[in-house]
């Protein structure tokens, strides 16, 4: 989610994707375990 014009902070926006579902990370160095969990590989 882009975050521009001072509407919504990154932990909110973080908050309303997880809350719909979507796996996030809040590093690159988290995507490989992330992508492991989700693929269940």
């Amino acid at each position: 989610a882009i975050i521009s014009g001072g509407k919504g902070t990154a932990d909110e926006k973080f908050a309303a994707l997880q809350d719909a579902g979507v796996k996030t990370v809040r590093s690159l160095a988290d995507i490989g375990s992330a992508l492991r969990e989700v693929t269940n590989w």
